[in-house]
């Protein structure tokens, strides 16, 4: 149970700090509570979300109490995003819409009926503005500057807004209000896991333990898998475009997909590292990845329908044999007869941003009735018949 628990993590502070509460819990003759905050900053769960989300079930399913945090307070003060700036705070209404489609998708991994979900709006907003500054008070600024990217802005001269420096405290102090026995998120998220610790053993409450799970990378191969740099495979993709973006990622992303995109034994993982260390095309390893993560999220048959539309779609035709989805010349909305190359591609692709879609033809990712075009701002007469390839793996006929 304990190897099972601890695989692909990344970080358990302290180091024996699972074993123990897990005697403890058996001690006791009680569940632990795991806790998985989020801030509802966007509306779709995605594989990253996933990997935490896995384990969580792991928990779930030996009898442990799952709580999920919605962190319907700290989305309307804005996160430090580990960059160079604050997040952009969200309405009450982003925060209420947001909040509700994750809840929606977790039930793709884990039981909802059996898990305790929360907002913690409900104390936060509670708190007076001398609690407040009570709760304050048992963090200084020496240790928030242990956190990396306020270490980095303050020694660089950026900007820490206040309200950056409160937000780990309050992400802390949830861990007070749900009497949390472990806390997990990303790797990115250790420093804040951390003062949920520190506020616990303030308030003489034994202290959680930390457990974070690596960052997958995104289908860019580069930057951690993120829905604002348009590298995500969406929990509520298609199967046909879950397989596609599958079939997409870097060959050197292939075993970390392995390991944490999958939900296959240690065993069958171990097999296909096997089969790629001795040579095999990593195409069939991609496929059979592709296929379980539908698996997961649709069904089996789902998987074995997207191979087949996957291979006749991009492996059996050539352009003028692939199966172009019909698009209405007057149903494109703000382009003329006559447009941009640019503008017509953003309004048949409009899930990538103009600048995506800018990039993305200078680099040769746009094909018209067969040639590769790579100027933006071409001027294009719509025409019916007119074959139009945008990505790898999107393919538009003007009627």
């Amino acid at each position: 149970m304990i190897n099972t628990l601890q695989e692909n993590v990344a970080i358990i502070l302290p180091e024996n700090g699972l074993e123990e509460k897990l005697n403890q819990a058996q001690r006791e003759n009680r569940k632990l509570s795991i806790k998985l905050g989020f801030d509802p900053t966007a509306p779709d769960l995605h594989l990253g979300h996933a990997v935490v989300l896995k384990k969580l079930k792991q928990f779930q399913d030996l009898g442990h109490q799952i709580i999920i945090v919605v962190g319907s307070f700290t989305a309307r003060i804005g996160d430090p995003t580990g960059k160079n700036k604050a997040r952009k705070p969200l309405s009450t209404e982003d925060v209420q819409h947001n909040a509700q489609t994750y809840i929606n998708q977790l039930s793709k991994v884990i039981d909802v009926e059996k898990t305790k979900i929360v907002f913690n709006s409900d104390w936060l907003d509670a708190l007076s503005f001398s609690e407040v500054i009570q709760l304050m008070s048992k963090v200084t600024v020496a240790q928030l500057m242990h956190r990396n990217d306020f270490n980095k802005r303050f020694t660089e001269n950026t900007p820490i807004a206040m309200h950056e420096l409160v937000y780990p405290i309050l992400q802390g102090f949830d861990s007070v209000k749900i009497e949390c026995d472990i806390e997990m998120g990303g790797t990115d998220q250790l420093f804040n896991c951390t003062m949920g610790r520190q506020l616990q053993e303030v308030h003489q409450m034994p202290a959680q333990i930390v457990m974070c799970m690596p960052l997958l990378k995104g289908l860019d191969g580069k930057e951690k898998m993120s829905k604002s740099l348009n590298n995500i495979i969406g929990l509520t993709d298609e199967p046909n475009e879950m397989f596609g973006k599958t079939m997409s990622i870097p060959d050197a992303l292939i075993e970390e997909f392995i390991d944490l995109a999958t939900d296959l034994s240690v065993e069958e993982k171990a097999g296909l590292k096997s089969r790629i260390e001795n040579g095999e095309n990593p195409m069939n390893i991609k496929k059979l990845i592709a296929k379980n993560i539908i698996r997961q999220y649709h069904d089996e048959t789902a998987g074995e329908n997207a191979e087949m539309f996957f291979n006749n779609q991009f492996q059996n035709k050539n352009f003028e044999e692939k199966a172009f989805e019909p698009i209405s010349i007057d149903t494109l909305h703000h382009v003329q007869h006559t447009t941009t190359l640019v503008e017509l591609c953003h309004q048949l692709k409009n899930d990538l941003s103009k600048s995506a879609v800018r990039r993305l033809i200078i680099s040769g990712g746009v094909q018209m009735n067969s040639i590769k075009m790579t100027e933006p701002d071409q001027e294009i007469e719509l025409l019916k018949e007119t074959k139009i390839k945008i990505g790898k793996r999107t393919f538009f006929e003007l009627v």
